[in-house]
């Protein structure tokens, strides 16, 4: 098997690329596969991580297995940035010649991807397959478009509070209970210890920014009648946006340097020691077990507004799809099954701690990891996901919200400015996909 990785992209050359990314991806044509090569090479695009070895590992076992039970097939695995995904795999979709068989995809870009008609429908191969009864149904719900199923969930993601228990000891802070002590345990720390961030945030870190808008009841759109409207500029989600920005600056962290951060460089300054909390997920567990804090650290939800209140996460996780395109389909749904299986599913939790997307093994996993705790809490309080539209893929990928929280930090606009110019870019992109 050849293995080719390649390094994240950093997050600043993202943000300078702006808008423009993927605003003119052509949709796609009918690339529907005319063959079903049951032997021959299997391209596969994965998504690199901050430590990527352990994936690998899991990855290369699953591979292994499939090739030694498929002969005359082998796998070929590329592991591809996160934040340049949706460039990558829209070229995929309009050059079949030069596509992968079997992607790694982000739960939100499902509706899209279909849309664009790059996914197979696999319908019936996850209904005859016996080990799918046992997936956890919002993980199910996550590869499912109009009734039909495009794809297998590979884990399933929420992010928690992380945050250095010597830190907190030193200076006698208590882990914060609602929103005000989390930001004023932020400062205090970064006030008595500046070389450490005392939250690390990123302006590119949407997932990290979103509970903030929650907690306040804020809404990233509203839904009627199937259509989407925006509600980024309402009086709630602007009071969450002002609780997220008012952590950028030289106060907890800088905006120069942190302005431009995503959500892996903020979980690598709090692995490397130099922050004194961050919002990862369940996911970020390996790399923060092999930074320098591995022993000085704890999880807890993050917190609401109110003393007891969790705020909403953001109910995440990738799954795996076939591509419309293959001329190796039963190939690439057997890899697909490999992959996304409980055994494999089980190692990738022991090896990234990634949850698993059957409730089975998930129940195992607590039973080994008392870590993920916080994290199935998280889940229990009430996750929350992104509108269901074909436009999220477009607005994610457009960096929208990255773009409102950089606009307010950097002080080019004011939050009531920012947010209605972002609500503005987010309706146009649920009106054109219709």
């Amino acid at each position: 098997m050849k293995l080719i990785s390649r390094i994240v992209a950093p997050a600043a050359a993202l943000a300078l690329a702006g808008l423009t990314a993927t605003a003119c991806a052509p949709r796609t044509s009918d690339t529907g596969a005319q063959q079903d090569d049951k032997s021959g090479t299997l391209r596969v695009w994965l998504f690199q991580e901050v430590n990527n070895k352990p994936k690998e590992q899991v990855v290369d076992a699953a591979v292994a297995a499939f090739e030694k039970s498929h002969r005359g097939a082998e796998v070929e695995v590329e592991y591809i940035p996160v934040e340049t995904r949706a460039q990558r795999i829209k070229a995929a979709f309009n050059d079949p010649k030069s596509a992968p068989d079997l992607i790694e995809y982000g739960n939100t870009d499902t509706a899209g991807y279909v849309k664009d008609g790059g996914l197979a429908d696999v319908t019936a191969e996850f209904g005859a397959w016996d080990e799918a009864k046992d997936t956890d149904p919002t993980a199910k719900q996550s590869v499912t478009v109009g009734g039909k199923i495009y794809g297998a969930p590979l884990f399933v993601g929420v992010r928690a509070l992380y945050y250095r228990t010597d830190v907190f000891k030193d200076l006698g802070i208590e882990a914060p209970r609602t929103q005000d002590e989390l930001i004023t345990a932020a400062k205090k720390i970064h006030k008595a210890k500046p070389d450490l961030y005392g939250l690390a945030v990123g302006g590119a870190y949407t997932y990290g920014a979103m509970p903030f808008i929650w907690a306040h009841g804020g809404e990233l759109a509203e839904e009627s009648g199937g259509s989407y409207t925006s509600a980024i500029d309402s009086a709630a989600a602007q009071k969450g946006i002002k609780a997220y920005t008012s952590l950028f600056g030289d106060d907890n962290c800088p905006a120069a340097k942190c302005a431009s951060m995503g959500g892996n460089a903020t979980v690598t300054a709090f692995a490397s020691g130099k922050a004194a909390m961050a919002i990862g997920g369940d996911f970020s567990h390996q790399a923060v077990e092999a930074g320098s804090v591995k022993g000085r650290y704890a999880v807890v939800p993050l917190p609401g507004l109110k003393a007891g209140e969790i705020a909403p996460a953001f109910a995440g996780g990738n799954n795996l799809g076939v591509l419309k395109s293959s001329s190796h389909r039963t190939l690439a749904v057997d890899l697909m099954k490999q992959l996304a299986g409980k055994e494999t599913q089980g190692e990738f939790f022991d090896a990234m701690g990634f949850l698993p997307t059957y409730t089975d093994v998930r129940a195992e996993a607590a039973k080994k990891q008392p870590f993920v705790e916080p994290f199935i809490e998280t889940l229990g309080a009430g996750a929350k996901f992104v509108p269901a539209s074909p436009a999220w893929g477009q607005i994610d990928a457009s960096l929208v919200l990255p773009t409102m929280f950089q606009e307010v930090v950097s002080g080019k606009k004011d939050v009531p400015a920012a947010a209605g110019d972002a609500a503005k870019k987010m309706n146009t992109a649920f009106t054109d996909a219709g």
